[in-house]
């Protein structure tokens, strides 16, 4: 489960990643980041009625998401509130491949700690 304070909620700060932010989508998924002057990085999930009609199928990916993020978070840099958009081809997906999509994506758009 992803804490409270790495969680965006907001509709004005969700907005404010769209219009300000930077991103990149791949095939099954898309990151858009805005900087956010805080010493965490915050987390917003999108997963539309296009994804899947079923709830529990959007449910389902939702928490995949939240869980690969939750695991990689020391090594995503503070600072940014970021947002993930899952397209309709994440369905077809396992966990491994979801976890290799948004790793890939978010090493693409360089929001990674370099610290090793």
């Amino acid at each position: 489960m992803l804490p409270k304070k790495y969680r965006l909620i907001s509709k004005k700060d969700f907005e404010k990643v769209f219009k300000t932010g930077r991103g990149r989508h791949g095939k099954i998924l898309g990151i858009k980041f805005a900087q956010n002057n805080l010493e965490n990085s915050r987390f917003g999930f999108i997963i539309s009625k296009k994804v899947s009609p079923k709830a529990v199928m959007r449910n389902r990916i939702k928490r995949q998401v939240r869980e690969i993020i939750h695991l990689n978070l020391d090594s995503i840099k503070n600072g940014l509130d970021i947002v993930i958009i899952c397209h309709p081809e994440i369905i077809k997906k396992n966990y491994q491949e979801i976890e290799e999509a948004i790793l890939k994506t978010i090493k693409e758009i360089k929001i990674l700690n370099l610290k090793n």
